[in-house]
């Protein structure tokens, strides 16, 4: 009997432990992923992604509570919503996603929010000259896409602007944005965050919608966006004074991110991925940018953190060149983050090695 009970109480000791350390493991990974949680008394807003969440709170300040949806350290092209973020999206004022086809998901996730909803969803790309890329984006984020998360903010006037961009942006961008992917279809280049003109046509959006759910705070909102702006007219700025001084203009990047900056700063991209890194090129794509790098005399190949630098790596070895960081901005690594990087050190950063790189 006295063995039972010993028995019993090990069990018993036994499961409250494991308990214990289930709830533990749960919380501490809630805490990893999310981004946060609803706040009584401010204004709510979501973001997809790290640039939105970035501009949000510096234009929103203490009077806005922001939940970025995407975990540090993650690929916007590989993520997709929870179940949780559903919920958290169904009790905020503003839903702000890039849009240009990025988040494939969001037609999907808008239908699925609560009924009683009251959020805004804001699609933060608008008014940008949109780039229509030509290649495989591995995740459908394309035009379809693009032209049906249209259908939830901005109506009226999106279908004319995305005609507008397909008439003027298509040359240029067979000009400025090579890519080595072998399917001929047509997307939308999602990438707009990574030229700071177009970023700060997306910071102006974002504080429009602030000002729009949030009238009573309009002048902080509008003094925050001034400063804000200050500074991405000097990034602007700075890429273009250093870049025009640049004798070579071809680069050769992992992943089609930089058709924007491209544009943008008179540089041509040459990728060895699609729109998403997980558009994989053929060995004749391989080839076929081995010698271009060798034409065009490119002395660096560019990788970036949040994935595979081994292709990258690859052409590199095959070319007889070396590798450097350009960051397309999609998100921070933990290291990043830790260490207090933002928009803008990464900005300056790539500017820095698109300096070295072109020379």
């Amino acid at each position: 009997m006295n063995k039972r009970k010993r028995e019993s109480k090990l069990n018993s000791w036994t499961w409250g432990v494991t308990s214990i350390l289930l709830a533990v493991l749960i919380l501490s990974g809630c805490g990893s992923k999310s981004g946060g949680s609803i706040v009584e008394g401010k204004v709510n807003v979501i973001t997809t992604f790290y640039p939105i969440y970035e501009f949000t709170k510096e234009i929103g300040g203490d009077d806005v509570n922001v939940v970025n949806l995407l975990p540090t350290g993650v690929e916007p092209h590989d993520w997709t919503p929870r179940s949780q973020d559903i919920v958290n999206t169904s009790k905020a004022q503003l839903f702000l996603y890039n849009g240009a086809g990025l988040e494939g998901w969001v037609p999907g996730f808008l239908k699925g929010l609560d009924k009683d909803t009251q959020v805004k969803p804001i699609e933060v790309s608008h008014g940008i000259q949109l780039i229509d890329a030509v290649g495989d984006d591995g995740h459908g984020h394309g035009e379809a896409a693009h032209e049906e998360a249209h259908d939830h903010s901005h109506e009226e006037s999106a279908e004319a602007e995305h005609d507008h961009s397909h008439e003027e942006g298509t040359e240029e961008d067979h000009a400025g944005h090579e890519h080595a992917a072998s399917a001929d279809t047509h997307h939308t280049d999602p990438h707009t965050w990574v030229s700071p003109k177009s970023a700060l046509v997306m910071a102006e959006n974002i504080k429009s919608s602030l000002v729009d759910v949030d009238p009573e705070h309009k002048d902080g909102y509008e003094q925050r966006f001034e400063a804000l702006k200050e500074k991405l007219v000097k990034l602007d700025n700075d890429f273009t004074n250093e870049l025009s001084k640049t004798p070579k203009k071809d680069i050769v990047v992992s992943h089609q991110a930089f058709g924007y900056l491209c544009r943008d700063y008179g540089l041509t991209q040459h990728a060895i991925m699609g729109l998403s890194p997980d558009a994989e090129p053929r060995a004749q794509d391989i080839v076929n940018l081995t010698k271009t790098v060798k034409e065009k005399e490119v002395q660096y190949i560019f990788f970036e953190e949040l994935v595979s630098d081994k292709l990258a790596k690859t052409l590199a070895n095959e070319a007889g060149v070396e590798t450097l960081v350009l960051n397309p901005v999609e998100g921070l690594t933990k290291e990043q983050a830790s260490g207090g990087d933002n928009y803008f050190t990464l900005m300056e950063k790539n500017l820095q090695n698109l300096t070295k790189a072109l020379q």
